[in-house]
Order: C-alpha cells, then structure tokens, then sequence
C-alpha cells in the first residue's frame, strides 16, 4: 500500500492528460457522473431520523395512550419489535425486491434479488432523485425507505390491539411485508412498477402506507375478532396525555415522511412541508367542528384524530398539491373520517381497536382519488404534461381498487396462515389479564 500516495498524483496527471486530448471525453464522463449534493443529502438523512421519530416513540406513544393500562407496554412493545423485524428483513431482501428490476414477465410487480443483502452497495453508490443528474448516496435512499417499510405494519397493530398474541404480530408481519407491502411499493414507487408506468400519482404513500395498512388492519380485526366486552364494557384510553404526544410526534415526524419523499432540499421539499403543515390543520379543525355539532362537545382525541387524517390524506398529494388544496383535502379528510370511525364502525359493528381503517384506509382512499385532482394545475398543483383531471382520477381510482384487492385477498390467506402456525388470538383468561403480564410479564405501571 506505500505506493499509493504516489501512484495517485500520477493517475491524476493521466487523467488531465486525457482530459486536454480529448475535451469531449471528458465532458461526456462528467455528464455522466451524477451530483451528489452534500444539502439534499443532509435533508435526506434528517428526514430518515424523523420518521423513526414518527414511529418510535410517535406511533407507539400514540396508540399506546389509546388502550387500557393493562395494554399499553404491550403496544409499544409490538411498534418497538415490528420496527426493529422490517429493518433486518429491508436490508436482507426488501429493498432489493422494491427497488430492482425483476425481470420479464415479474418486473411490473416486484423486483429481484440483485441487491439482497445490500449486495454491491457501498458509499460511492447513488439512487435517483427526480432532477435528472442529480443523486442521492443509495444508503441515504436505502435506509428513508426502510422507515417507510417499518411504519407500515407497525400501523396495522392497532386494529387489533388488546387481544393478539405476540407471536403472531412478529410471524404476520414478516409475511405481510413479503408478500404484500413489497409487491405494492415495486409497483407504485420503481420506475418499472405496473402502476408507475400507468401514471399513477403517490407523492409519500397513499396507497402504499395508508390503505395498504388500513384495509390489512380492518381483516385482521374482522378475522380475530371483537374485544372481550366490546360494545357492553367501557373501553375508554388510558392516557389521552400520552396519546395527545404521540400525536404531536407523528405531527413533526411526517415532515421528514411528506417532504422527504421530494429527496431534495428544494422548494419541491418546502412545498410538501407547508401542505403538511396546512392540511393537517384544516382536517383538525374540521373533525372538531363536525363533533361539537354531532355531540355537543369537541375533544382533544378529536382533534388529534382529525389531524392525524389530514396527514394521512395529504400524504400523496404533499409535493403536488397547492397550498389551497391541500387545505380542502385535509377538510374533506376531516369531516369524513369522522363518520367513518363514529358513524360506519358503529352501524357495522367491527372491532377497530384504534380506528386504523377509519383514519389510514379511509384517508388514504380520500387522498388517493383526491390527488388526482388536486395536482391539476388549473388548481394550483404541480402535475406535469397535457394534465387532465378526469383521465388522472380515473387513474387513481384503478391504483386503488388494485391496492385494495391485493393487500384485501393477501392479508386474509397470511393471518390464515399465521392462525394455523401460532394462533391468533390469546385465550381469554389472558385477554382479562391484560397482555403486558400474559406476553411479556411485565407491566407498564406499578403502584
């Protein structure tokens, strides 16, 4: 290794030699090279941090405060392990299934293996941003979109909160991921994925986080079915305070989800943070308006609710949105994920814990389809080309039936595979016991 510091002064020499014969060579190699800006990567990096911030402890501080003391290490518990499982399983063959070509035949639909295990993959690799010749270093790419694999099934657990064994949420969430999340992420996010090339619009998620977890978490509480005393016992949240700061977490965090999906530090970035600022707040608002109306009284689990809606439903409009629009989604989100979690749960009777399907399925459906209008620019967005509203929404209805037909058949076949390996459900006398002493015999307070 001695020769080093003097073998590179003379390939540098070579290379300005070359360059000085042969000035288009040299211009060529340079068009080639992609930047990588030292700015889009800080923001990269910070906005990784930040939805782990909106995970744990956000998430799991959130839900958490929802359920009764006898519950709440158990759900923080489940957010923490679930977090920790997608992360190994990402770096082993989820990202490469995601994120590669899969080949004729299966490329539309999921990737291959030429990256399992970060194969090839060292700090001089890039991934693409969406400013031709500009890159990000692909372990910057590779860990933002392992927090997004993570948050995903750590979403589901709420649905079926208080009353599944512990071995079955690690067991379905490995399938889940497998089978389910990767297959849909390949199709909406890579640059071959069947409902990329059809021009389907997901800025950060929205079918891909929102109603994937939604409707997975709306089978799982169908299929283990309802709480021990749902509908005759009082099964209020434990801890509103707690909930109230998983909330403001989430809040802040999904900065990092929503203009970190822009992967540079650009006004494309401000634009996604401002709607995630913007529509939130409107979608808070409305809830709040809507339940003072409808009970006489607005709550604090309310608004919070209605907010975390509005994230949800501007979730893939954030970097196409205008500031307006994302406004009158995050109303629209508001208002009709109240009904969704009060009225429709209610007259159909199903057992939604902490209202996944009522805030993540609904919203994300409502963001889905609205994104197509919102983005027009005739609306103020930001959609590219000869954009027409009608053709774009009917786009986006089609990435969301197929989301909701892929993750609806494929999440009913893994918890009835998952039922037939470890069980699903714990016996009663656990259920009464609480799960925090039957899985983990542990408690998360002692008096």
């Amino acid at each position: 290794m001695k020769f080093r510091p003097l073998l590179l002064p003379a390939l540098g020499a070579l290379g300005l030699g070359l360059a000085a014969l042969n000035p288009a060579l040299a211009q060529d190699a340079a068009a080639a090279a992609p930047t990588v800006n030292k700015g889009d990567t800080t923001w990269m990096l910070v906005s990784t941090i930040l939805v782990i911030l909106m995970t744990i402890p956000g998430l799991a501080l959130f839900y958490g405060g929802l359920v009764r003391t006898k519950n709440m290490l158990s759900v923080l518990m489940q957010v923490f392990a679930v977090f920790s499982l997608v992360a190994i399983l990402w770096v082993f063959y989820g990202y490469s299934l995601a994120f590669t070509s899969g080949g004729e035949g299966i490329g539309a639909f999921i990737g291959g293996f030429s990256k399992a295990f970060l194969a090839g993959v060292t700090t001089d690799s890039t991934a693409d941003t969406f400013t031709k010749g500009v890159a990000i270093p692909e372990f910057t790419f590779i860990a933002f979109q392992l927090t997004f694999a993570a948050i995903t099934p750590a979403l589901i657990v709420g649905a079926f909160a208080e009353r599944i064994k512990f071995s079955a949420v690690m067991l379905f969430t490995g399938l889940w991921l497998t089978f389910v999340y990767l297959p849909i992420a390949h199709m909406v996010w890579f640059s071959e994925g069947y409902l990329f090339t059809m021009g389907a619009l997901d800025f950060a998620g929205g079918t891909v986080v929102h109603i994937n977890s939604g409707v997975a978490g709306l089978v799982g509480a169908l299929l283990i079915g309802k709480r021990i005393g749902y509908g005759r016992d009082l099964l209020a949240p434990h801890s509103l305070t707690l909930t109230f700061v998983g909330a403001c977490l989430l809040w802040v965090g999904w900065f990092g989800f929503n203009a970190g999906s822009n992967l540079e530090a650009t006004g494309g970035a401000a634009l996604a943070l401002i709607n995630t600022i913007l529509a939130p707040a409107a979608a808070g608002l409305a809830w709040m308006t809507v339940e003072a109306m409808s009970k006489g009284k607005a709550s604090l689990l309310g608004i919070a609710s209605g907010a975390v809606a509005g994230l949800v439903a501007i979730t893939p409009a954030a970097g196409l949105s205008g500031p307006m629009g994302s406004i009158v989604l995050g109303l629209v989100a508001g208002a009709v994920c109240y009904f969704a979690v009060t009225g429709v749960k209610n007259a159909l009777g199903y057992d939604d814990a902490l209202d996944v399907f009522g805030i993540h399925g609904v919203g994300g459906i409502i963001g889905a389809i609205g994104t197509g209008i919102v983005a027009a620019p005739s609306l103020g967005g930001y959609g590219v080309g000869e954009y027409s509203i009608g053709g774009q929404v009917v786009t986006q209805i089609i990435a969301v039936a197929i989301t909701l037909v892929w993750t609806g058949i494929g999440s009913v076949v893994l918890y009835k595979i998952t039922d037939l390996i470890v069980g699903l459900r714990v016996t009663q006398d656990q259920e009464r016991e609480g799960l925090d002493l039957a899985d983990h015999g542990e408690r998360a307070y002692n008096y």
